[in-house]
């Protein structure tokens, strides 16, 4: 089989770690493009940088990003959910945004190459987990290339 074109174009020397409060300014814009890109809404820019700020504070959720060249490029968030059925941790991946001009050049790839890592030095963690709008063809593609499948689930919600 040919490689994919997703492959072809990876960039080399992209380093991701664990954000930090300098790269909150960064997540800020990262988190309102994301939301205006998949669901059409402008998030309060206050209220979003408290909850930034909240993650990197907290213990059970924690941010990414990928650096190229000293620019932040990428980032992606975990939290942890518990799994009775698999007595363990089950991480979601969520805020997962890559900087447009810098897709399908192995950004995203980076980023879950350093979370599966992680997930390896952690046995209380069973699985990864992400959820994307079902019209969001070319992050699904994105995801399936990598192997990360459709688990059959549908996510409902109630907001207060």
């Amino acid at each position: 089989m040919p490689p994919s074109k997703y492959k072809e174009r990876m960039v080399k020397n992209i380093f991701v770690r664990e954000a930090n409060v300098s790269d909150i300014p960064t997540l800020v814009n990262y988190n309102r493009a994301l939301a205006y890109e998949t669901e059409n809404i402008a998030l309060d820019e206050k209220i979003l940088r408290l909850g930034i700020e909240k993650v990197l504070e907290l213990e059970d959720c924690q941010y990414f990003v990928a650096e190229l060249n000293g620019k932040i490029v990428g980032q992606s968030m975990i939290t942890s959910e518990w799994s009775d059925w698999r007595n363990g941790v089950m991480w979601w991946m969520q805020s997962v945004y890559v900087d447009p001009s810098h897709r399908q050049r192995g950004v995203f790839q980076s980023i879950l190459k350093y979370i599966e890592a992680l997930v390896e030095k952690h046995q209380e963690v069973k699985g990864l987990r992400l959820y994307v709008k079902q019209d969001n063809k070319v992050g699904i593609s994105a995801y399936e290339s990598l192997g990360i499948k459709n688990s059959g689930y549908v996510i409902h919600e109630k907001y207060r």
